[in-house]
């Protein structure tokens, strides 16, 4: 038998041999595919003590890229300040504009009373000409 033949009967797979989905593949491979299809991982935790549950801990856990992310509809960290500097901007803003409502509200409640103070008045006086 020639060394090409040998060889080529040694590297055919036997009918019984198993593949795995991960078999020739790097560590890279298989991030790239968790990462386009995403990966969730879930579990409940319970501390219990005769029948009593203390503690009950819900884990979700969602591993994804961004992309993949964005088109499920999650993007928490696009709106959170310690994550987003435009987030932080806006809340910034936020706080701001806050601040400015109050204070036009409590001006508008101001000239509310004061206006219904004129009207009392005048009301009084009017009264006391008739």
């Amino acid at each position: 038998m020639s060394n090409s033949l040998q060889q080529s009967l040694n590297t055919t797979k036997s009918p019984r041999q198993m593949n795995h989905s991960t078999q020739g593949s790097s560590l890279a491979d298989i991030l790239e595919r968790v990462l386009d299809k995403g990966i969730v991982i879930a579990g409940d935790i319970s501390i219990s003590i005769a029948d009593t549950e203390l503690i009950h801990i819900r884990i979700r856990l969602l591993i994804s890229s961004v992309d993949k992310a964005r088109e499920m509809g999650i993007n928490w960290w696009e709106n959170d300040s310690f994550l987003s500097s435009h987030a932080a901007k806006l809340e910034n803003e936020t706080t701001i504009l806050r601040e400015s409502n109050l204070q036009l509200q409590q001006r508008l409640d101001a000239m509310e009373n004061e206006l219904q103070l004129l009207r009392n008045r005048l009301a009084s006086e009017d009264v006391k000409k008739n």
